[in-house]
């Protein structure tokens, strides 16, 4: 039990971690934008290099450098409200779209909240933040005056909004309100939550601040051999993705510092960094900010492609050809950008102690970089492209830049010389040493934790719901469709082929009306469409994705094939057969066409006969083959001797009850006797819910047979004769 509790978390926290992973993908290029333009914006920058001829306030080159600054600035400014979509959009399982919406309505009206409540207790006063209330404890976000929780308040907002998407999605409520049910419901139950979660956050987060502020202190008093275990930790993390979950704290809240610049309290290691370099005031970036932030500039501009060209120094003459051209690109990727998994995952496979030295190195290198005060800034990863923007651009004198070339090159030659031993030493197969016919090549991410099972979360198929199968049926199947969407009440699709479509076994599904112009199809459900809708889409990813048989779905008898070609009559080998079937409930009987369900009324699905039922229990009506129960359990497929196809649906439209009130007792493929006890169901449930317990018995391949009538009326009891069916 308490392994699969930490499996779950440490799945979830992957997944968190991964979703962070496109804001953060977002920050270089802001990061760009916001280093360019300050940069030929600072008066001491313009004046180092020269430029005030043509560098100054009233010019366009001037005016777009301006604008870059801004740009660059308005992603860093709104960074929560930025994870709390990504984290909405990565953490929801299905309707992604809903989740995103949701979590913006959501963290607004958190922060109104948490506004509101501030100002009640007296914190704020006429706009204005009230003497005695701690230093930074109050921010101004996105025009709200509310508690400075930084990142964390998107990522709480994103996290439940998730939740809250993957609970409620597919919700149903009465008829009256069915037009807000489904996806609508998500933004709905969203502000409900906000509220809720901006009350709790009023009182809690106060006490978090002042953790957060603590732990921050003892960061920063632990000196180097704090930041030597930061930068240990953080590459220790890599091969499981939660390095961005560990290093976040460092970058955005009071963990990694805080100060004062321009008069405003800041907080966080990278937004210390962007503020002062977007100020013209900074003589010098901050230490203590950048302990976080420089470190991984030795080890992977110098060190990593140190270790590519021991790899390649170390391949087979014959393969040095092939190794050289894919570390050269590798390595190169490496300095330039900072990316560098396909270098640290290769030899974290072949040889994990090689990467326990790497994790080591990388910890010295972020305290190296701390006591030669050496402050570049990055906002992914440490390459030439942001040593140039945050360390050359805005001068030595903030930056120090030139302290860190010679650590490079020292890096370089110890990876050099460590890795070129240890692979000698230990012949691990680095690429341009594998075996002959082997492939040259480096080990992707996916490929390190698909071998070690790392970082890799199990999963499996969600529950098929048997509706969307059956409406899948009826559209031709997930080949013949490529678009889905939905209306108020209709369900939108974009068909191949609009001649694949089976009108009747459509409105078996509930289904009021076709509507079919050219290839667009127009299926009328009603107000709880949005949650056809989202089964079916939720289907049709599982068959492209491979993970459920379109084939074996689409083979089971569950609804009628196509009425358009009927297939012929069954011809008699010699004396006629027949069978009589028993009543399959006690209660009385109702001829199909008194149903009050046009689908059933209407012969549409075939000929049988229906039982309006005095207790709640159904039984077979012959010795038959349990061919296909629902996942729903309110119908059941039966096949009696291999010839007639039956169904016994319970209810009318109680497939909306999704299983609740009903219980099987036999399975798929069992062979039952007449009599025998099917499915008991709740009657008081079914009515409760708002529909009838008319149960039908079909005889599904109808046209194979010359007659079938009821032999009975009134009350009948189990198993009395019912339904004669004649070959």
């Amino acid at each position: 039990m308490k392994e699969k509790k930490s499996s779950v978390v440490f799945a979830t926290a992957q997944q968190i971690g991964k979703s962070l992973f496109l804001p953060i993908a977002v920050l270089p290029f802001a990061g760009i934008l916001l280093g360019i333009g300050s940069s030929f914006t600072n008066e001491t920058t313009i004046a180092t290099y020269g430029l005030s001829g043509v560098l100054h306030p009233g010019t366009l080159l001037y005016s777009i450098m301006l604008m870059l600054n801004y740009a660059g600035n308005a992603i860093f400014s709104n960074l929560a409200l930025i994870f709390a979509l990504a984290v909405a959009l990565g953490m929801a399982k299905k309707e992604k779209g809903v989740a995103v919406l949701s979590a913006g309505i959501f963290y607004l009206i958190m922060l109104t909240t948490i506004n509101v409540l501030l100002t009640l207790n007296g914190s704020i006063v006429d706009g204005q933040i009230a003497e005695g209330v701690k230093e930074g404890a109050i921010a101004n976000v996105l025009g709200i005056q509310t508690l400075q929780m930084g990142v964390f308040g998107g990522i709480i907002a994103g996290l439940i909004t998730a939740v809250l998407c993957n609970k409620f999605y597919k919700t149903q409520l009465p008829d009256a309100l069915s037009f807000f049910a489904g996806t609508r419901f998500v933004p709905i139950v969203s502000m409900v939550f906000a509220i809720i979660t901006g009350a709790i956050l009023f009182v809690v987060w106060p006490v978090i601040q002042n953790g957060i502020y603590a732990l921050g202190g003892l960061v920063q008093a632990s000196g180097y051999f704090g930041t030597f275990l930061y930068g240990c930790i953080e590459r220790a993390l890599i091969p499981f993705g939660l390095h961005h979950i560990f290093y976040m704290p460092f970058w955005q809240t009071g963990v990694g510092g805080t100060a004062v610049i321009d008069g405003v309290t800041v907080m966080g290691a990278q937004n210390i960094f962007f503020a002062e370099l977007a100020s013209p005031n900074t003589v010098k970036f901050s230490v203590d900010a950048c302990r976080f932030l420089t470190g991984k500039y030795p080890f992977m501009m110098g060190g990593l492609p140190g270790a590519a060209l021991a790899m390649y120094v170390c391949a087979r003459p014959e393969k040095k050809k092939e190794a050289g051209s894919l570390l050269f690109s590798v390595a190169l990727t490496a300095f330039l950008t900072g990316v560098t998994e396909p270098i640290e995952f290769t030899f974290l496979f072949l040889a994990p102690a090689l990467f326990a030295v790497h994790v080591v190195l990388a910890g010295a290198s972020f305290a190296i970089c701390h006591i030669l005060q050496i402050c570049i800034g990055t906002t992914f990863s440490d390459g030439l492209i942001d040593f140039i923007l945050y360390g050359v651009l805005p001068g030595q004198a903030k930056s120090n830049w030139m302290t860190l070339i010679p650590v490079i090159v020292v890096y370089f030659i110890l990876y050099f010389f460590i890795f070129r031993f240890f692979i000698r030493k230990w012949n691990l197969k680095t690429p341009g040493r594998e075996e002959d016919g082997e492939e040259v090549k480096m080990m992707t991410k996916d490929e390190y934790r698909k071998a070690t099972g790392i970082g890799v979360a199990g999963g499996k198929a969600a529950n098929i719901d048997p509706k969307a199968v059956n409406v899948l049926k009826g559209i031709g199947g997930s080949e013949n469709v490529t678009e889905i969407d939905c209306c108020a009440t209709r369900l939108r699709l974009t068909l191949v082929d609009s001649g694949k479509v089976n009108q009747p076994l459509l409105k078996a599904t509930g289904a009021s009306g076709v509507v079919i112009k050219g290839n667009a199809i127009q299926v009328i459900y009603g107000p709880s469409v949005t949650i056809v809708k989202s089964n079916l889409e939720e289907l049709v990813e599982q068959i492209r994705a491979g993970a459920v048989s379109e084939a074996a779905l689409m083979g089971e008898p569950e609804q009628p094939k196509e009425e358009a070609k009927p297939e012929p009559k069954k011809e008699s080998s010699g004396t006629a057969k027949s069978w009589v079937l028993g009543a399959h409930l006690n209660g009385t009987v109702v001829p199909m066409d008194q149903v009050k369900d046009e689908v059933f009324a209407s012969g549409a699905l075939g000929d049988g006969v229906a039982i309006e039922p005095t207790e709640g229990k159904l039984y077979a009506p012959a010795d038959c083959t349990v061919v296909n129960i629902f996942e729903t359990k309110h119908a059941i497929g039966l096949s009696v001797d291999d010839d007639v196809e039956l169904l016994l649906h319970i209810g009318i439209d109680t497939v909306k009850m999704g299983g609740k009130g009903f219980e099987a007792h036999v399975k798929e493929g069992q062979t039952v006797k007449k009599g025998d006890l099917l499915v008991s169901f709740d009657m008081d449930a079914i009515k409760a819910a708002g529909y009838l317990c008319t149960t039908p018995m079909i005889v599904c391949n109808t046209d194979d047979y010359k007659e079938i009538k009821a032999v009975a009326s009134g009350t009948v009891k189990a198993s009395q004769d019912l339904l004669e069916i004649k070959n």
